[in-house]
């Protein structure tokens, strides 16, 4: 019976030492899709078309088929995209963001974006809403990593221009009775194996029309029960990106640590 207890406990102690090495994997650049996830973006022309379209907004001017183009990788093997589309030329966010087809409520989402020169803008939207933001040489409240106007930006963790950058996400769409937001929504986020947001609630959309589903609805503040596709923004900047995966969750209570 000793014995038996011994290997237990061995095994559990093994357990505990394996899980974190586990979730570190799945966290920070290079991260594989877990069991049960779907990859959005591998880096190819067929999977850009295939899961992606335009966001038709108010200021929307583009053209199907996207324009974002396939290009090297500039760091490792393989292709990426760029989100430097002509349409959003002059800073012209919502003339030419991309956003899944796909809509989703409750995730686990992970995208990796470079910057390859100062400045470069874009942004990534959760349920085509909530920003978080991407955007070289800023560490304030609407600087890179900050959920955006929400949070200061947690800029520590940035690996700087031309390095590839991770954000490793659990999102919790706001909940509603009777029509009416009785629970905000809520985020966790890694920055490159950091965990620098934790069940950080959001209020509102910002940016106005423009910029995501009901950011002209009360000044960003009327936010509806309506699942919304991840989206990625156009601000006539040179942003990449690449590895981007979703696992769709049900979180039944207001908590997305992990």
């Amino acid at each position: 019976m000793k014995n038996k207890s011994k290997v237990l406990l061995a095994g559990l102690v093994l357990a505990g030492m394996l899980f974190p090495m586990i979730v570190k994997a799945q966290i920070g650049v290079g991260a594989k899709p877990p069991e049960g996830a779907e990859m959005l973006f591998d880096g190819t022309n067929d999977m850009l078309h295939n899961k992606w379209t335009y966001w038709e907004g108010p200021r929307f001017s583009a053209e199907l088929p996207i324009k974002w183009k396939i290009v090297d990788d500039p760091v490792d093997r393989g292709t990426v995209v760029n989100s430097n589309d002509p349409s959003a030329a002059g800073g012209k966010y919502g003339s030419a963001d991309i956003v899944t087809r796909e809509k989703y409520r409750d995730f686990r989402l992970h995208v990796e974006f470079l910057i390859p020169h100062k400045g470069g803008n874009s942004g990534v939207y959760l349920q085509n809403r909530y920003e978080i933001q991407v955007l070289d040489g800023d560490s304030t409240k609407h600087g890179l990593g900050a959920v955006i106007n929400e949070t200061e930006s947690p800029y520590y963790a940035y690996n700087g221009l031309g390095k590839w950058n991770a954000y490793d996400i659990v999102f919790r769409a706001a909940r509603f009775e009777d029509g009416k937001r009785v629970e905000k929504a809520m985020v966790t986020m890694y920055f490159n194996g950091e965990k620098v947001h934790v069940n950080q609630t959001i209020n509102q959309v910002w940016g106005g029309p423009n910029s995501g589903i009901d950011g002209g609805n009360d000044g960003g503040k009327g936010i509806t029960d309506t699942p919304g596709g991840i989206k990625l923004q156009a601000e006539g900047h040179d942003v990449l990106y690449r590895n981007i995966w979703i696992k769709q969750l049900d979180l039944k209570s207001a908590d997305t640590d992990f």
